[in-house]
């Protein structure tokens, strides 16, 4: 391990968000270890952040277990360094009606979105509380706050992340580990949202859709701020996203 390497750990690495949030961190001269339950799709980030002069690495961990998950901390703390700043971005967004909603997929939406955030942020928290300083950042959604018709799996799980991110930094806060929980509230600028929903798509050209730079943008700014003025929830929606 080299002491003198500052880690940023991104669970949920996806081409968009997560992947901009470790590109941004890894630009102001953090290693990047991003995670997915697939290595290979990992790939292309990694080399993106290394071609563009930055270290990064990835690993295939499946954050609902909990030894995968416990492993890839200690291998990390290890063999890399410390982690000083923690992101849980996965999503598990999948609509379905209440009335055709099943057990075991109700089940694994919460077991994605909520309960992997739980362990990934229990085992990062214990070392951070030995070094009494770090950042711990959850990506929630509009979810979290409100749930809408046809979400009622996705949104117990954003609404459970919440409160784990709340409670959290109650605990945490007076030794020194900033909590933070960012509310993304509208379209992000995608694949997924360019091929299934083209008219929210084609607002992009007058910044009608999230920028997953700009979400980065801002989680560094959560991890930069002074401990005397720590921000908990930020909220970020386009100009023309209704409340």
């Amino acid at each position: 391990m080299t002491d003198n390497k500052k880690i940023v750990l991104v669970v949920g690495a996806g081409d968009a968000t997560g992947g901009a949030i470790a590109k941004r961190f890894a630009s102001e001269g953090y290693v990047a270890c991003v995670t997915r339950r697939s290595a290979d799709k990992l790939q292309p980030l990694v080399e993106s952040i290394q071609s563009a002069g930055g270290e990064a690495y990835g690993f295939a961990c499946d954050a609902r277990k909990e030894d995968q998950v416990i492993a890839l901390v200690e291998k990390i703390e290890n063999e890399l360094g410390p982690i000083e700043v923690f992101v849980f971005n996965i999503g598990a967004n999948v609509p379905c009606s209440i009335l055709e909603e099943t057990a075991r997929k109700y089940f694994k939406i919460w077991e994605m979105a909520c309960f992997s955030g739980f362990l990934n942020a229990r085992e990062v928290a214990k070392r951070m509380v030995t070094r009494q300083r770090g950042t711990i950042l959850f990506t929630g959604a509009t979810a979290g706050l409100r749930g809408a018709a046809g979400f009622a799996a996705f949104a117990g799980a954003k609404h459970g992340i919440r409160a784990l991110a709340q409670s959290m930094a109650r605990e945490l806060g007076p030794l020194n580990i900033h909590v933070a929980h960012v509310v993304v509230d509208g379209a992000i600028d995608t694949d997924f949202i360019r091929d299934n929903f083209p008219q929210k798509y084609a607002l992009k050209d007058q910044d009608g859709i999230l920028d997953p730079k700009h979400i980065a943008d801002s989680y560094w700014y959560l991890h930069s701020q002074p401990r005397d003025a720590w921000t908990f929830e930020l909220d970020l929606r386009p100009w023309n996203e209704p409340w």
